[in-house]
């Protein structure tokens, strides 16, 4: 599952994003405030993305609604303290599938998430994304160049090929790329990008994966 979490908090932030990650093995981004969610949540594709009500830059509920306005179809859990009857319906009437309230245990988010999975919100076409002769396959993690066999890739090869793959012509820099690929709370730095490129290139070839020295690579549209 893919997740995308949107908890200004960053103590709280960052415990839930490593227990998606760690214990059961979520693609997890990690944003901080409304823009950020549109902006990833428009440009990536998400099984379900968990939103804090009170954020910078635009709160849970506007940004939902953005979202729904601009017509993100997938889903969206709402996380908040606020625990009145007329929140609850404030927050689903903006967009949001389902709310959940703070605090709240571990085991019910994962519950809550893999619920709002089974309801197959992302759209089917949405399930294979095909560039220059190269389809990624969402369902199963693979990519398939030239009509040849698939190739099994990692889970952060995979993140960063279709984060490539959807935006086709467009130079993505190393730090936009580390940034999506392994989040704000990695201790990592753009050396891992470019180590994780290279392993994609073993397995793909050379000429998929454009270089823009000194700035980052692209995928030709």
């Amino acid at each position: 599952m893919k997740i995308l979490l949107a908890e200004d908090d960053p103590r709280l932030g960052k415990l839930i994003s490593q227990m998606l990650k760690k214990k059961e093995g979520y693609l997890t981004d990690w944003v901080t405030t409304g823009e950020d969610v549109y902006e990833y949540a428009i440009s990536s594709t998400y099984d379900v993305i968990i939103l804090d009500w009170m954020m910078p830059g635009g709160d849970g509920i506007q940004t939902c609604k953005k979202l729904r306005n601009k017509g993100y179809e997938g889903a969206i859990l709402m996380l908040t303290a606020k625990d009145t009857l007329e929140n609850k319906v404030e927050g689903l009437e903006s967009g949001a599938d389902d709310y959940l309230i703070k605090p709240f245990e571990f085991e019910e988010l994962i519950a809550r998430l893999r619920t709002l999975q089974r309801r197959n919100f992302a759209p089917l076409q949405d399930e294979v994304i095909t560039v220059q002769g190269m389809s990624l396959n969402r369902s199963n993690q693979t990519v398939c160049c030239n009509e040849k066999d698939a190739i099994q890739l990692s889970p952060r090869e995979f993140q960063l090929m279709d984060f490539l793959l959807q935006n086709p012509g467009r130079v993505l820099t190393r730090d936009l790329l580390l940034d999506r690929i392994w989040g704000l709370s990695a201790d990592v730095n753009e050396k891992i990008v470019d180590a994780t490129v290279k392993h994609i290139r073993k397995k793909l070839g050379k000429e998929f994966i454009q270089s823009v020295r000194g700035v980052g690579y692209k995928i030709d549209g």
